[in-house]
């Protein structure tokens, strides 16, 4: 089986201009899955996906780091240098001084020299503890966004990540930061999906040269009950029209209009399926029938009871 070559976007604030794969297997783990997190990565590279994206939070840093290890064993890459690698710093971290410590433990923990892009997860920070989810409210302290910042911008000075950039960021957050970065965010990872397209935020970064990567590109796994997008019946018609899958129309859509996206499934097939997206095309006349989805964020915020200045 030939592994399929993704097309890459250049991040623009990161060193040595790093290229980022349009397409990334997301690693956050899934109860119902019965496939381990590295058989996952392995069959992804035998495949061709060349992006992962983990985070602290996820616990799944040390799998990851195995089957890059095993990949390079076996000879299905040559060199690390040929993966993107991304993960996220945990809300109990998010202090100026516990930042490089954290990306060290990380790299530690995957067996790496560097990150390709480091995000920070939440514009939340909670006193240093076990990683809890949902956050308790009670746990939140003063986030220094401006301290955080020249930290992350230090990471990259010292070589230990490619890129950094942020999560969940709505566009006042982004415009606050912007307002002192020396280094701008290479990256915003938030909820984009058909049911909920997101387009201010997307042409914000956009116009600020900030890629944007969608996470639940597919909306959610079936685990969660009724879907607002794969069950959606004009998505349906749209996949019988091209004979594609709903969840191609969903990522090719996104890939039309710019984005990255980490799309999550360890299931052979379907990882092979969320590949088929890059010589064929949505018309104008899905695109008339796509604006017409009902919108809705899932991820309403990692907190509980949720924060009212989350998002705008």
């Amino acid at each position: 089986m030939a592994a399929t070559t993704i097309p890459q976007v250049t991040l623009h604030s990161s060193s040595g201009h790093r290229k980022m794969p349009v397409i990334g297997l997301g690693t956050a783990p899934e109860a119902t899955s019965t496939v381990t997190t590295k058989d996952a990565v392995l069959e992804a590279i035998k495949q061709g996906y060349r992006h992962f994206d983990a985070a602290s939070a996820y616990g799944v840093e040390q799998s990851v780091g195995e089957a890059i290890a095993e990949a390079l064993k076996l000879g299905l890459i040559q060199s690390r240098d040929e993966l993107f690698v991304t993960s996220k710093l945990w809300v109990t971290d998010n202090h100026a001084h516990t930042i490089v410590p954290a990306l060290q433990k990380s790299l530690r923990t995957l067996q790496l020299e560097y990150l390709d892009l480091y995000l920070i997860h939440w514009p939340i920070a909670t006193k240093p503890g076990k990683v809890v989810y949902p956050i308790e409210v009670s746990e939140i302290v003063e986030f220094d966004l401006k301290g955080v910042w020249e930290s992350m911008e230090e990471c990259q000075k010292l070589g230990l990540t490619k890129a950094f950039g942020v999560s969940n960021f709505s566009i006042s957050k982004l415009e606050k930061l912007l307002s002192f970065a020396t280094i701008p965010p290479a990256v915003n990872q938030v909820e984009v999906n058909l049911g909920w397209q997101q387009q201010q935020l997307r042409e914000f970064c956009k116009e600020k040269g900030i890629t944007v990567t969608a996470f639940s590109p597919l909306r959610k796994g079936a685990s969660r009950g009724a879907n607002l997008v794969m069950d959606n019946d004009i998505l349906k018609e749209l996949s019988d029209a091209h004979g594609k899958t709903v969840a191609q129309i969903c990522l090719r859509w996104l890939y039309e209009q710019d984005l990255t996206f980490v799309a999550k499934s360890y299931d052979k097939d379907r990882m092979k399926q969320n590949l088929g997206i890059f010589d064929w095309s949505l018309t104008e006349d899905d695109y008339r029938k796509i604006a017409e989805i009902h919108q809705d964020r899932l991820i309403k915020g990692p907190t509980k009871p949720l924060l009212d200045d989350l998002w705008e």
